[in-house]
């Protein structure tokens, strides 16, 4: 009997997507009783986040550019594919490139979802349809296992960082506090938190003396956000985390008492990683938020349509961000107050 080998191909670049698809990756491992090769971008940073994952092998990273280095993504997933000699791949999106170099190499199982030119090179006669599209990528990735007679027990995003890995991670900051996270950016501007509210809810933490302090989460190119928020609230017990990798945020989160943010990747990592979480969502759809840990905060006036889109998943967001004035410095604090237990 020859032994399973398997590779989950997932191409979409945010973190926050990789994250909802991890409950399904372990299900397709369990499934098979193996551990699985998960191909994805770099960008995802999947190698450092992962790296604690039972059920997870080998990570490797691909581009999934388009135009002329196309080709170049496809020649480098066809020697990887035959260096491995995996027996089944799995895509859990629409792109091509992984269906094509997987036959041109001999797979014998090419599992995709099916939608568009995928459809020509994969072995699998139940797949999605272009209506599922309209649906968010759990509910499409949960509907696509389903057909393959695949179970996922558990639905809910979840990221093992051992403790041993945490002690490695170095940063330059008090984690003896009370400390508060905010994820103060997104990839996506439209759904960002005005600087404004943020600053004037750590006023209202301090002043309740809820927290002693407070970590703003964003990017290096977004570090205005952080900066801006220091600059308006009448406190100075931040630290503006922008220029800290990957790892080290998740160290920062592990010592967070819980997390606030934008529906955005870090929100996403915050609660897989056991961290209670509020996300703020106006303009996006919560329910993709709906098999996570999050606690979703949204304007009573949040409009319940765009949770499923026209033709796709968010081709109906009104992608302006003064959507997120909908949501009030006071209706954060109240549900935050009712939610979370501050006891230390």
């Amino acid at each position: 009997m020859i032994n399973k080998k398997i590779c989950i191909v997932y191409s979409h670049h945010k973190l926050g997507d990789l994250i909802w698809q991890l409950p399904y990756i372990k299900s397709i491992s369990d499934y098979h009783s193996c551990k699985i090769t998960l191909v994805t971008r770099p960008k995802t940073q999947a190698k450092d986040i992962l790296k604690d994952e039972v059920y997870i092998e080998k990570i490797h990273y691909n581009l999934f550019r388009k135009k002329i280095c196309f080709i170049l993504d496809l020649v480098s997933l066809l020697f990887f594919f035959k260096k491995e000699n995996f027996t089944h791949i799995y895509l859990l999106d629409k792109i091509s490139r992984p269906a094509i170099a997987a036959r041109l190499v001999g797979v014998k199982n090419i599992i995709g979802v099916g939608i568009g030119n995928q459809s020509k090179w994969i072995t699998n006669k139940k797949y999605l349809s272009n209506e599922d599209f309209r649906f968010n990528f759990s509910q499409q990735t949960q509907k696509f296992l389903e057909m393959q007679g695949i179970e996922t027990k558990i639905k809910t995003p979840k990221i093992n960082f051992s403790k041993e890995s945490l002690k490695s991670v170095k940063i330059e900051a008090n984690l003896k506090s009370r400390i508060f996270s905010f994820g103060v950016d997104a990839f996506d501007p439209w759904k960002i938190w005005h600087e404004e509210y943020f600053a004037k809810l750590s006023d209202k933490l301090f002043s309740n003396n809820l927290v002693d302090q407070i970590f703003l989460i964003c990017s290096n190119s977004n570090s205005s956000y952080a900066e801006k928020i220091i600059k308006l609230s009448s406190n100075n017990n931040f630290v503006n985390c922008s220029k800290m990798n990957l790892v080290q945020i998740i160290k920062c989160l592990k010592h967070s008492i819980c997390f606030l943010g934008n529906d955005s990747g870090p929100l996403n990592l915050s609660a897989a990683l056991g961290i209670k979480s509020f996300g703020l969502v106006s303009n996006t759809s919560s329910k993709q938020l709906e098999f996570s840990n999050v606690v979703i905060i949204k304007p009573k006036n949040y409009n319940y349509e765009i949770d499923v889109g026209n033709q796709k998943i968010g081709d109906n967001f009104i992608k302006d961000r003064e959507l997120m004035r909908d949501i009030s410095v006071d209706q954060v604090f109240n549900i935050m107050k009712e939610k979370q237990d501050w006891k230390i």
